[in-house]
């Protein structure tokens, strides 16, 4: 106990000396008494008002409450006032304010008793007439020893309610202060882990040790930060890969885009020829057409005169020259072919490294190569017969050279011929009609890779834009710091176009978020 409380001073000041004491003694038994109808009336008094009814939880409580009270009188009327005495008392003034217990309420409790010790104190001493017995001075010693008792009592009760309160408050006001300093330092330490999260530094965590109600928030920064750090290490991986993929497409664009645009000129270099090629047999076929006409004029006049056999001559002269120039037509309609299937066979090439976006390129060229085998089969189908045509011809010239009396004989020859010369013409006609498909299949595939063409350019303006988009997007994170982190890996080097397709005539192209206090509702035992 302070020294403020101690109690040999506060039993010295207020009077309670040796006699004081003993006239309090001497109303032990009436205290002994009266004590329990006085404390009966008070606890009614309690159980009807709300203030005080809600400290007891029932009637039993409230029992043990008076039988506490009665004990504490009894102490109180022996005069002891002892280190026991003094420690009930601090009990009683710590559970007063502990579970709330205003003085007032206190005071008032101990007026209730007092008044009904205090009228038997004056019933039992004080005179009651001429003959009665009892000294007023005695009845006032007594009363006096009471009054003096029951302030101490109070005195000291109620100082140790105060003391216990101003403790709690210290106590609070403490708390509250280093709670204070530990939310200000927590608030520095987020705000310096901010601004390094606003620089870019992922890194950065809270490190300082915190109270547990401010541990979830340290804890859950931390998380969102490390959370953050993961999805930037991944999304810089994954643009690094991205930038890398771009540039690669992006150089396949543009060797797709000179493939494409020297496929587009070597097809229009081909369907060129081949409306070439058409026109020429289109007059070797009108040239047959002819002869046949010559050879059955030859065959009337023959029997005419030596004249129409020079003429006969002559035209089979003609007719041996022509057939020697479709040969030679042949021969270039054969290259063309070879030309046109080695061109197929690229551009079925390039189409398996499009991948998907060149499957229908790829089966255009299969035609192509098709169409050009037939046109390769049918000049040397063609050749066969022109060899075979000029052959013919050789000796029937022979023949009209050598016997110029034989006009019969030439006139049956020139039936032959008449009749080969109108197998040149059909066989002529279908390779026209042939190679009219093949120029028509031509021009459509032109106008095919020309659309292809247009996408491409489309496709490799879109791969740039993306590239740029990527290069910028790689920027924006190389701003962040993550751990463990490097530079986003520079894109790989571009692949070396693959070299053009040759092409004629054309060249190259903690905190916790709070924690509810615990109330806790001690038994009131003592009033």
């Amino acid at each position: 106990m302070s020294q403020d409380h101690d109690v040999a001073d506060r039993v010295a000041f207020i009077g309670l000396d040796d006699r004081a004491r003993q006239a309090l003694r001497d109303l032990r038994p009436l205290i002994q008494k009266e004590i329990n109808p006085a404390l009966a009336a008070f606890y009614g008094k309690v159980k009807t008002t709300p203030e005080t009814s809600k400290f007891f939880r029932d009637e039993r409580h409230m029992d043990a409450a008076s039988s506490r009270q009665a004990a504490h009188w009894d102490v109180i009327a022996q005069a002891e006032f002892s280190d026991t005495y003094v420690n009930t008392v601090r009990t009683i003034g710590e559970v007063h304010a502990r579970i709330g217990l205003e003085p007032r309420w206190y005071i008032g409790g101990y007026a209730m008793v007092m008044d009904r010790l205090l009228r038997a104190t004056v019933d039992s001493l004080w005179p009651k007439g001429f003959m009665a017995k009892g000294d007023p001075a005695q009845a006032g010693e007594a009363i006096s020893a009471l009054m003096k008792a029951v302030m101490l009592d109070m005195d000291f009760a109620i100082s140790i309610y105060l003391e216990t309160i101003d403790a709690e408050r210290q106590r609070l006001e403490a708390a509250r202060v280093e709670n204070e300093q530990c939310q200000t330092r927590l608030v520095e330490s987020l705000a310096e882990a901010l601004a390094h999260l606003a620089q870019g530094d992922l890194v950065s965590r809270l490190d300082d040790e915190v109270k547990p109600q401010f541990q979830k928030l340290k804890d859950d920064f931390n998380s969102a930060v490390g959370t953050l750090e993961q999805a930037m290490s991944r999304v810089s991986g994954v643009t690094g890969n991205i930038r890398a993929g771009s540039d690669e497409i992006g150089n396949a664009a543009d060797d797709m885009s000179r493939r494409t645009e020297q496929q587009a000129a070597s097809l229009e270099q081909t369907a060129a020829a081949l409306d070439q090629i058409t026109s020429t047999v289109r007059r070797s076929a009108a040239g047959a057409k002819q002869a046949s006409e010559v050879v059955a004029g030859a065959k009337t006049e023959a029997e005419r005169s030596g004249v129409v056999v020079d003429q006969a001559v002559a035209a089979m002269g003609e007719i041996e020259g022509s057939s020697r120039e479709i040969g030679n037509i042949i021969g270039v309609i054969d290259e063309i072919a070879f030309q046109t299937n080695l061109l197929a066979l690229n551009a079925g090439v390039e189409a398996a490294r499009a991948g998907e976006a060149g499957r229908g390129f790829a089966v255009v060229a299969q035609e192509v190569r098709a169409l050009a085998q037939r046109s390769a089969d049918a000049a040397k189908e063609i050749k066969t017969l022109i060899s075979s045509s000029t052959l013919q011809v050789s000796q029937g010239v022979s023949l009209v050279g050598q016997t110029g009396d034989a006009l019969r004989g030439i006139v049956a020859k020139v039936a032959e011929i008449d009749t080969l010369i109108v197998q040149i013409s059909a066989s002529a006609q279908e390779q026209a009609t042939g190679l009219h498909q093949v120029n028509t299949a031509v021009n459509q595939m032109d106008q095919v890779t020309q659309q292809n063409a247009a996408m491409v350019e489309q496709t490799t303006a879109a791969t740039h834009s993306l590239k740029d988009q990527t290069a910028e997007l790689v920027n924006l994170i190389s701003a962040f710091r993550v751990s463990g982190s490097r530079p986003v890996a520079s894109a790989p080097a571009a692949r070396k176009p693959a070299s053009p397709v040759s092409r004629p005539g054309t060249g190259s192209r903690p905190v916790a978020r709070g924690s509810a206090a615990l109330a806790v509702r001690e038994e009131w035992e003592e009033f």
